[in-house]
């Protein structure tokens, strides 16, 4: 087609030389291609935090409950078992996630006015991305709570006293 558009140009004015022939597709994908990328971007970075965030978490809860082994080791001896263990630890991980979603959401909301004016057809409030972040985030830091939960579960109680 391109050719046969070249043709008709010519014909029309043989002085005139046409720009470059490209489809509507093209040209739609070259004229949004920053977005794209921006958005792409935007995934990325957004991945790699909830990653830290999680990876955060794990840490701080692997350190808790290294830090109270006696203690878990005593549970278990006075007849505690692994699922009282594990509810204990993940209920220290969800009373910290259930505060870090509520103080990140509140900040959240707080700032979507510096950001209105990049959506398009999309409120900076909108409740379904609200509640999709509080979602993943919760749980991704459930994810993280579990294995040092987990091993709390594992705990021998005997070895735990005598440290």
């Amino acid at each position: 087609m391109a050719k046969a558009l070249v043709r008709e140009v010519h014909a029309l004015d043989p002085n005139l030389a046409p720009g470059e022939v490209i489809s509507m597709r093209e040209h739609f994908e070259r004229t949004t291609a920053v977005r794209r990328v921006a958005v792409m971007m935007l995934g990325v970075f957004g991945g790699l935090a909830l990653l830290l965030a999680a990876i955060g978490l794990y840490g701080v809860m692997s350190y808790t409950v290294s830090q109270r082994t006696r203690e878990l080791g005593l549970r278990m001896a006075l007849g505690a078992n692994g699922s009282d263990l594990l509810w204990l630890v993940m209920s220290h991980g969800i009373a910290l996630t259930a505060a870090g979603v509520a103080l990140g959401a509140g900040a959240a909301l707080g700032l979507t006015w510096l950001m209105g004016n990049l959506l398009y057809k999309v409120s900076p409030r909108d409740p379904l991305a609200f509640v999709s972040a509080c979602l993943v985030m919760s749980i991704a830091s459930l994810a993280a709570c579990f294995l040092p939960a987990w091993r709390a579960t594992r705990t021998d109680p005997v070895r735990a006293l005598r440290d």
